[in-house]
């Protein structure tokens, strides 16, 4: 079952990607492609067959969340390039209309 020009462009148009028109034709081969192996995948019988998040037998390999000190203010500020009050200070990022 090959893609129609206007199916890969249609895709293309979602994706946000510009395609030329010999880059049309080359996609519509490439993704007909993809189609007919997932249409082959939905011919498998998968009755008594267990969904799965992954394929492999993971568990969660996390530490278990426990609380611990922290930092004091004087050392997580004792690297900033600038500090006031306790506070990182940073440059104004925002316009707050006032210069204009």
């Amino acid at each position: 079952m090959g893609l129609s020009k206007r199916e890969v462009l249609h895709v293309a148009h979602l994706g946000r990607i510009h395609l030329a028109d010999d880059e049309v034709e080359k996609f519509a081969d490439q993704l007909s492609t993809i189609v007919d192996y997932v249409n082959q995948l939905s011919e498998l019988d998968t009755e008594g067959v267990e969904p799965l998040a992954h394929a492999l037998p993971i568990h969660n390999v996390l530490r278990p969340d426990e609380p611990r000190p922290g930092l004091s203010t004087d050392q997580a500020l004792g690297g900033a390039p600038d500090a006031a009050d306790g506070f990182f200070r940073v440059p104004r990022v925002i316009d707050d209309g006032s210069s204009a």
